[in-house]
């Protein structure tokens, strides 16, 4: 086995796991606090690429098209949140699935009508295109590596928000009692909207560190979505360290796995067909993970008592 190779792979891993976390992380806190079911939070995702591209395309810099984008989709968030969800709450699961699948296909024509139905083009700055060695003779592409940096700040921040704030008590009280929170006083609509604008936020920030790898397009974000409700599933609903250690094993499941299990199946199959049933083996071990995990702790592996717990 090339050593190399596997630390590239491990630390692309790592990279699709925690741009898998940041959604993850917002979409288990709405449905934690809310009980409210987003299928259109990966079209916030494909809006935090799309706002990067356009605000690094007016500025000339990505960093700054990055740090307009954040509060660009916090409020979009937001908006979303007052006009079309907030009646949504009180509601069955079964209307929120079909309200917020009505989101996607808006904002997949919106975007259509806004930006045009071709692709954009996130240009990175000269010092995130070259490579950097983390050891001698192994580079790696310096801009994955920021993902994987920024991925570790956030997640340690949104530990700290979750557990040592008292925004985060108000979070965690409202998982796990909204009328009690509502009824000592606390404005349990404004904190729904907060909620809600930091995951658009999150979505945003995987959406705009992701655009310069993949193409920035019409629906990139539901095919991703699924993968976020993997991890959710795997790492116990309302858990923000479920979501983490579940996105960094699914990243790693499905890099490595593509990466290797080629080599593994030569030796049963031809080369051409172990290439062709590598990926698609890579992508069902991640469901067979989910399957085993439930089978066996159906409410995930960290089942929080409140939210972060």
């Amino acid at each position: 086995m090339n050593w190399l190779l596997l630390l590239e792979q491990i630390l692309n891993g790592f990279q699709l796991g925690l741009l898998l976390f940041l959604l993850a992380a917002g979409l288990t806190l709405v449905f934690g606090i809310m009980d409210m079911i987003n299928l259109a939070h990966g079209s916030l995702y494909m809006m935090g690429a799309y706002f990067c591209a356009t605000f690094t395309s007016w500025t000339g810099s990505f960093l700054l098209g990055a740090l307009l984008t954040l509060p660009a989709v916090f409020l979009l968030g937001v908006l979303v949140e007052l006009v079309a969800l907030r009646t949504l709450y009180t509601r069955d699961h079964l209307d929120q699935v079909m309200a917020t699948f009505g989101l996607i296909l808006f904002f997949n024509e919106a975007t259509r009508l806004i930006w045009g139905p071709v692709g954009l083009v996130i240009p990175l700055p000269d010092f995130l295109s070259q490579t950097v060695e983390i050891i001698p003779d192994a580079p790696y592409p310096a801009f994955r590596l920021l993902i994987i940096i920024v991925g570790f700040i956030i997640a340690g921040l949104l530990y700290f928000l979750v557990t040592r704030t008292r925004l985060g008590m108000l979070i965690r009280a409202g998982a796990s009692n909204r009328e009690m929170i509502g009824a000592l006083g606390i404005n349990i609509r404004l904190l729904f909207t907060l909620v809600f604008g930091l995951g658009a936020a999150l979505a945003g920030l995987a959406g705009l560190m992701a655009g310069p790898i993949l193409s920035v397009e019409i629906g990139m974000g539901e095919s991703i979505l699924i993968l976020t409700l993997v991890v959710i599933v795997i790492g116990g609903i309302g858990s923000i360290k479920g979501a983490f250690i579940a996105a960094i094993l699914i990243g790693l499941i499905d890099t490595v796995g593509r990466s290797f299990l080629p080599e593994l199946l030569d030796i049963f199959l031809p080369s051409d067909s172990a290439a062709t049933a590598a990926p698609a083996i890579a992508s069902m071990l991640i469901y067979l993970l989910m399957a085993l995990i439930l089978a066996i702790r159906p409410q995930g592996l960290f089942p929080p008592k409140g939210v972060g717990k």
